[in-house]
């Protein structure tokens, strides 16, 4: 099992390029369901989720190919595909789920397994399985499955107005994917808002879907007949960019983040800025980026935050936030919001010298002046990212275990570190 050393101290400077956002692009790749002809995706992130969903859906029939040099990948799902999703190739990627919309909406069936990913939490399905069974599908979960189908005499799924009970970003993608096919109007309330899901629905647009209100909490989707191919380039992802953002104000440094939109991330731009760290959006020639200069370490003052649905602070940068508050000066406290269970890298931190103390969904940090290199065990994606931040503001030699979480959702994380300065490398367990 791979992990990571890190030999800390080093300030980053330079460039580093943004891949394509994991959580747009598994979606996008379940869009493909939608139709026989062929849909072609640039900038797709090499990421172990991304295997995982291309061979699931060769897994049903889809044919694939990889081609060219930005991430490019193709899908064809001609009409004999077996709408399955068994449970040896979901049991490790949540994102899984979302094939269901698709495959119930094209095929008037479909068999998905209950899904798996991090352990950071509850994460129900029960909200797909509602706005399905609004829109006409009989489900039944029964031996680990989702068992989807049409009523007798029903070809296509039917327009309904679906409130969700939560605002929940793989039910609004998936309940927008079936709604393409319906028969009639579906209006979906209390969608999530998140980047991602704008830029799916100008996928299925390209494709011929007619819809209105993405990127707002109301979306109306008028159903058609069918869907065509389409080529479409994955959105940049803002939790990378993100990411090395607070790598470079922690560590102190100055780089451009390329491919990297700092309106996708308000709040945790302004709360870096609140920090002490410069951040400077701009664009050239070779397209958008974000500056980011700090001095680093105890330079920074500590900010406090809590978690919400976007556009508030993500829970997917909690944790990489929280290493950096915890070399930052003065004390600060985190609120989790959105999973019960995320804290679950604080323990690992505080074996690097940090000092935090969590009661309930609420972590309390006093920043430390230093931090000191020790084995650490990353427990989900985000905070794997966490503890390579820590890793590289502590005195000495990290080594990260168990990285193959942060293989889910990082392309290629510390060669571009070491691109900018960092002394990183991985090593085999």
């Amino acid at each position: 099992m791979d992990k990571l050393l890190i030999r800390g101290g080093r300030q980053l400077n330079g460039e580093v390029h943004i891949s394509g956002a994991k959580n747009a692009a598994l979606p996008e790749m379940c869009a493909a369901l939608l139709t026989a002809e062929p849909v072609k995706l640039v900038n797709v992130p090499r990421l172990h989720d991304v295997r995982t969903m291309r061979r699931l859906l060769e897994n049903m029939g889809v044919r694939t190919e990889t081609h060219g040099e930005r991430g490019g990948m193709s899908f064809e799902a001609h009409d004999g595909i077996t709408p399955e999703a068994p449970y040896e190739l979901v049991k490790t990627m949540r994102a899984s789920i979302l094939a269901l919309g698709p495959l119930l909406a094209r095929f008037g069936q479909a068999r998905v397994s209950l899904p798996g990913g991090c352990a950071i939490g509850s994460r129900p399905v029960d909200q797909h399985i509602k706005g399905l069974q609004a829109m006409g599908a009989e489900i039944d979960v029964e031996h680990g499955y989702i068992v989807a189908r049409l009523p007798a005499g029903r070809t296509r799924l039917k327009g309904a107005r679906v409130t969700t009970d939560m605002v929940t970003v793989t039910g609004t993608e998936n309940l927008l994917m079936a709604a393409c096919l319906a028969d009639g109007e579906t209006v979906l309330e209390n969608a999530a808002q998140e980047p991602e899901i704008p830029d799916l629905a100008e996928m299925l647009i390209k494709m011929g879907a007619r819809i209105e209100g993405h990127g707002s909490s109301r979306i109306h989707v008028q159903g058609v007949e069918r869907l065509h191919g389409c080529t479409h380039e994955v959105v940049a992802d803002r939790i990378e960019a993100g990411t090395f953002l607070c790598a470079v104000a922690a560590t102190g440094g100055d780089v451009v983040v390329r491919n990297a939109c700092a309106h996708h991330m308000d709040a945790v731009v302004e709360k870096l800025k609140d920090a002490g760290a410069t951040v400077e959006p701009g664009e050239d020639a070779e397209g958008r980026f974000i500056r980011v200069s700090s001095i680093g370490g105890t330079a920074l003052k500590a900010q406090g935050f809590r978690t919400t649905e976007y556009p508030g602070f993500p829970t997917d940068m909690q944790a990489q936030f929280m290493a950096l508050n915890c070399i930052a000066q003065g004390p600060s406290t985190v609120t989790e919001t959105i999973f019960e269970n995320r804290f679950m890298h604080v323990n690992e931190l505080v074996r690097l010298g940090a000092h935090v103390h969590v009661d309930g969904r609420t972590a309390m940090i006093d920043g430390v002046s230093r931090l000191s290199g020790a084995t650490v065990m990353a427990t989900d994606l985000r905070a794997s990212a966490s503890l390579v931040i820590a890793g590289l503001v502590a005195d000495g030699e990290t080594l990260v275990d168990r990285i193959y979480h942060l293989d889910r959702g990082y392309d290629q994380m510390e060669k571009k570190l070491r691109g900018i300065g960092a002394d990183i490398e991985r090593v085999a367990g």
